[in-house]
């Protein structure tokens, strides 16, 4: 396969496509529903937060470790394939576990396992594409993130049984690996030869990448809030999911996935575009009209508890989502310092995902207090905190000096 041709990019993509699959179902569809089945009613936000922060405390660590390792032997695949395989493994057990603390095991070992083929896997695109290509790069990467949400989103509306849905999201996951280890070559790079504490501080001396860092961090805090919380919000709030005169959902899993799946469309149709303008007009104009049109959002979320103007306020947010999407990777490429320690650097950068599950994880307790105070109280504040976030992660991109 020809290098950096259209199709090229969606394979070297592919395995982000099984990424979003997985955790769009895992995060806003199935391991809510597990957490339900398992735990008593009164508990299961403040379970679920519980679950998400602590597995997304250990992704904290996973991602820059493991993206160390490969730099140090100066290779990505062979973790791609040894994380595709565990978990897979881990999303069997999830599927079944007979327990809370089981499933508290299992998402664990998911976290760890994803960690071990996501790290490396990052730094495929600025290993292998350069400056002038990566927002088309990114673009594709977009699209192939979407397109998984898509494709979730319609699994889990039409697919009403919860353990095949993790049987599917874990044959797609190996199906990607394969495709990625088969057709995209990867350079061998010189071996990383920093030691491991004096390689996860080097890119903290950058100022641009503490400001890429922080502006991801602030919006990925801000879309973890709502997305964690939002089953229940319509279960609790919005109750009736109901649009142009006909019932579309009697549950609210699958209510969540038909949102889900119109943000994923907007996303799509937004991110190759997005990315070709970025390359040619700059990253941060699209980033400014994304991050302030997602905080417009919050307010009609809040204000109009109804799943038929639901319904197109996703439509809306995916669009502005995807602009978002497909110019983020391309602006971190464009800030990492070091050649050498793509994986290094892509791995901390990654933590700006993974922070904010461990806080809005944390965010569970507060919301069901405050529910219990006043109902909807919780889910007021949290779409109000959501939309500062989006506001501050996108004003302080002028911040960043090397990239327009």
């Amino acid at each position: 396969m020809r290098p950096h041709t259209t199709p090229w990019y969606l394979v070297l993509s592919s395995y982000w496509f099984a990424s979003s699959f997985k955790w769009f179902l895992i995060l806003l569809v199935l391991l809510p529903a597990r957490v339900a089945e398992l735990v008593p009613e009164a508990e299961r936000a403040t379970r679920l937060g519980f679950l998400f922060a602590l597995g997304a405390a250990m992704a904290l660590i996973g991602p820059p470790l493991w993206g160390y390792l490969s730099d140090r032997v100066g290779r990505r695949m062979p973790f791609l394939a040894l994380g595709a395989v565990l978990t897979a493994a881990a999303l069997v057990w999830m599927a079944y576990a007979p327990s809370y603390f089981q499933l508290v095991l299992a998402y664990l070992l998911l976290q760890i396992a994803d960690d071990m083929a996501t790290g490396p896997y990052s730094a495929l695109i600025p290993d292998l594409a350069a400056r002038r290509e990566r927002g088309v790069a990114s673009g594709w990467l977009g699209v192939l993130q979407v397109s998984g949400q898509v494709a979730a989103g319609t699994t889990g509306f039409l697919l009403a049984h919860l353990q095949a849905q993790f049987l599917v999201v874990a044959l797609l996951n190996l199906l990607a690996a394969a495709l990625t280890l088969h057709y995209i070559r990867e350079v061998p790079l010189r071996p990383q030869r920093r030691g491991l504490f004096q390689s996860l501080v080097a890119p903290w001396r950058s100022a641009d990448f503490r400001w890429v860092w922080l502006t991801r961090f602030l919006v990925m805090l801000a879309q973890y809030g709502v997305q964690t919380y939002l089953q229940y919000y319509l279960a609790d709030v919005v109750r009736s999911f109901q649009a142009f005169g006909r019932v579309l959902a009697t549950e609210a899993f699958q209510a969540v996935a038909l949102l889900g799946l119109l943000i994923s469309v907007g996303a799509a149709l937004a991110a190759v575009p997005a990315g070709r303008i970025s390359d040619q007009k700059g990253r941060k104009p699209l980033i400014y009209l994304a991050g302030v049109g997602l905080a417009l959002l919050m307010l009609p979320l809040w204000l109009l508890p109804r799943f038929d103007v639901l319904l197109g306020l996703s439509l809306f947010f995916g669009l502005l989502y995807g602009a978002y999407l497909a110019v983020d990777w391309a602006l971190v490429a464009d800030v990492l310092p070091n050649p050498e320690a793509h994986a290094t650097d892509m791995g901390l950068w990654q933590t700006s995902i993974v922070l904010p599950q461990v806080l809005a994880g944390a965010l569970g307790g507060v919301l069901d207090g405050l529910n219990q105070q006043s109902a909807g109280l919780g889910y007021m504040v949290l779409f109000l905190l959501a939309a500062v976030c989006f506001v501050l992660g996108t004003l302080l991109v002028r911040q960043i000096r090397s990239v327009r």
